[in-house]
């Protein structure tokens, strides 16, 4: 027992203590200031495959920016429900919506990288904005996000949008991805120091200088990696390119899922590769039930056995503590405070998509997602 309570208490503190530090470094998006006559021209492409119930709203945002010099790419990736035909009659008659038709996806490329590689071919600007067809755009966004970019003289900068969640199913796992950047990835590390670990990016919406990302090597680089983002941005970090990270702050904002389906293969589809193997994810997954789950049962179990060691003090803190965490970085990115009272449901929501991708991996080589199978292939 007291390995295990030395075990939590030492993961809640530096926890907590890299939560304290980002909520002082990690930047949240701010309006422009005023129209600089010198801003880029920017690029913002979609990738776009069967995304018919989104993709009005999406274009509708993205065509009302305020930001004077810009172009919309939207690529319909052989889409059946008419996605493309939407988009355009969403757009209205403006000339800064182009649509382009996926080609067939070849041999050793991911679905979503052989789009976005199709679209930086035909992109003019000097700005390159990655973005999903689920991401909503306020006026302000794009002017806010280019003048944050420049301020920050950032290669490649990522922005973490602000997360809509309404069924139970979202509101329970979606701001978890919140906690773990707010509580596990220093930005200081990010922003600062040469180390690939601290590398991270958000594919919801990703920024580049064009220049970096040609030198880097675009997506064909990451050609049939399914965690393109995150390895994009280690290998900025490696080039010894500046990378910056920001919070969306309702300027951009997106609801990732809609139901249990949903959530569980979107993040199944992740989750294996962003720990690397599945011991590591195994490893991650005990780690969580330990810090998280095993101090509430260590405080419901000293009601039956008062003598346990340091009933009921440590075991509360303990839970506490990662209630508090949990608590805190929904307040800082809009999400709902009082859900994190369920935080053990989420915890085992999350074993249950965890074990999920192992399913996956083993059975069919890879996860499912939108119709294919996202497998490496040799």
């Amino acid at each position: 027992m007291i390995p295990v309570a030395i075990f939590i208490t030492a993961a809640l503190t530096v926890i907590s203590l890299t939560m304290a530090s980002n909520l002082v470094f990690f930047k949240r998006l701010r309006p422009m200031a005023q129209v600089d006559a010198d801003l880029p021209l920017v690029s913002v492409m979609i990738p776009a495959r069967n995304e018919a119930t989104v993709i009005a709203n999406t274009i509708t945002h993205l065509i009302a920016q305020d930001y004077p010099d810009y172009e919309i790419i939207l690529l319909d990736d052989n889409s059946d429900d008419g996605t493309a035909e939407i988009a355009s009659k969403a757009a209205n008659g403006t000339e800064k919506l182009t649509i382009i038709n996926g080609k067939p996806l070849p041999a050793g490329w991911m679905g979503k990288n052989w789009a976005c590689h199709q679209m930086a071919q035909q992109a003019r600007g000097d700005v390159l904005v990655f973005t999903d067809a689920d991401v909503i755009w306020e006026p302000q966004a794009l002017g806010a996000l280019i003048q944050n970019m420049q301020a920050t003289q950032a290669d490649m900068f990522t922005i973490w949008p602000t997360q809509h969640t309404v069924t139970w199913w979202e509101r329970l796992t979606v701001p978890l991805m919140a906690m773990v950047i707010l509580g596990y990835l220093p930005v200081i590390g990010t922003h600062y120091l040469p180390l690939g670990i601290f590398g991270a990016a958000n594919g919801q919406c990703m920024v580049w200088r064009r220049n970096a990302y040609e030198r880097i090597g675009g997506h064909e680089i990451v050609s049939d990696n399914v965690l393109e983002d995150v390895t994009l941005a280690r290998m900025v970090k490696a080039e010894g390119m500046r990378l910056r990270m920001a919070d969306g702050n309702r300027f951009v904002s997106c609801r990732m899922y809609t139901d249990w389906t949903s959530v569980r293969n979107g993040y199944a589809k992740n989750i294996l590769a962003g720990y690397g193997n599945v011991g590591a994810l195994i490893a991650a997954t005990i780690f969580h039930l330990l810090v998280f789950i095993f101090p509430w049962v260590w405080l419901l179990a000293g009601l039956i056995d008062p003598d346990l060691l340091s009933w009921p003090l440590l075991p509360l803190v303990l839970v506490l503590t990662g209630l508090i965490i949990r608590a805190v970085t929904a307040a800082y990115t809009h999400q709902r405070v009082y859900d994190a009272l369920l935080m053990p449901i989420s915890v085992f929501l999350m074993t249950r998509i965890a074990f999920q991708a192992i399913w996956w991996h083993y059975t069919q080589g890879g996860p499912s997602w939108k119709g294919r199978v996202v497998r490496k292939q040799s």
